[in-house]
């Protein structure tokens, strides 16, 4: 499902016209990208959880070269399954 596929689907369901169904889905991943910047995790029980988590450093290898490197700490983002999504998943 793409974006626009995804805006259809739940403005037909929550009633609401494609504009104002559009914002609502920007204004969602504004929250989550301010959230996770700031370290809040962000739940939406049942459904997930969205959260920041810290790489520490550590040395890698260069594919091509096969030169040893050192990779810095760094912070990615995490998004963990709720139990509806895992038994969406599973077919229950």
């Amino acid at each position: 499902m793409n974006r626009s596929e995804l805006v259809t689907a739940v403005a037909q369901r929550a009633g609401l016209t494609q504009t104002d169904t559009d914002a609502v889905i920007n204004a969602l991943g504004d929250v989550l990208v301010e959230a996770v910047a700031k370290g809040e995790a962000v739940k939406l029980p049942g459904l997930m959880t969205v959260e920041r988590v810290e790489r520490a450093a550590r040395t890698g290898r260069n594919p091509r070269t096969g030169e040893t490197m050192e990779i810095a700490a760094s912070y990615g983002a995490k998004l963990t399954a709720g139990s509806k999504l895992k038994a969406a998943a599973n077919g229950s």
